[in-house]
């Protein structure tokens, strides 16, 4: 159940997340029911707690895999590895602070609820919290598993802090 979980479901459920990343915590709640629906379908793990079952299954939820995938995007605009063009979408920060890694990138002043929660301003705040690690790593692979560690050693750097988890 699991594979045909991965294979056909979610990918409809994260199609295309950097554009469309829902802010509104009614809409993630939506999407999460989906995963929180397919767990309760495993019987032994049907009276656990959601957070637990996701771990039996070893699944991420949808919000930490969301944040993953805007980290993944922002890795590859960085470093050259997307179409994208960094000047596009973002600005290295040159405030002269020491303090965190190298790819630092500057958040621009938002009036606007709309362009606060578009993608070049929602991910800056996480992924300058992200160590020199992770951000200057060598290849895809390389920050693909650093993200993994992190986020099992520091469980809540994948979440939005302003909504609690379903």
């Amino acid at each position: 159940m699991i594979c045909l979980y991965k294979s056909l479901i979610r990918p409809h459920l994260e199609y295309c997340t950097a554009a469309w990343s829902p802010h509104y915590a009614k809409d993630r709640k939506l999407l999460e029911r989906v995963q929180r629906r397919f767990t309760c379908m495993v019987p032994e793990l049907r009276n656990l707690p959601y957070d637990e079952r996701l771990d039996c299954l070893n699944l991420w939820s949808l919000e930490e895999r969301r944040v993953r995938a805007d980290f993944i995007e922002v890795y590859k605009i960085v470093h050259g590895h997307s179409p994208t063009a960094f000047e596009d979408f973002f600005e290295f920060d040159k405030s002269g602070r020491t303090r965190g890694h190298s790819f630092k990138l500057r958040k621009q002043r938002c009036q606007l609820d709309l362009r606060l929660h578009f993608f070049s301003e929602r991910v800056i705040t996480l992924w300058n919290k992200l160590d020199e690690q992770t951000v200057g790593s060598t290849s895809l692979n390389y920050c693909k598993s650093n993200l993994t560690r992190l986020r099992n050693s520091l469980i809540g750097l994948f979440l939005d802090t302003s909504v609690q988890r379903p």
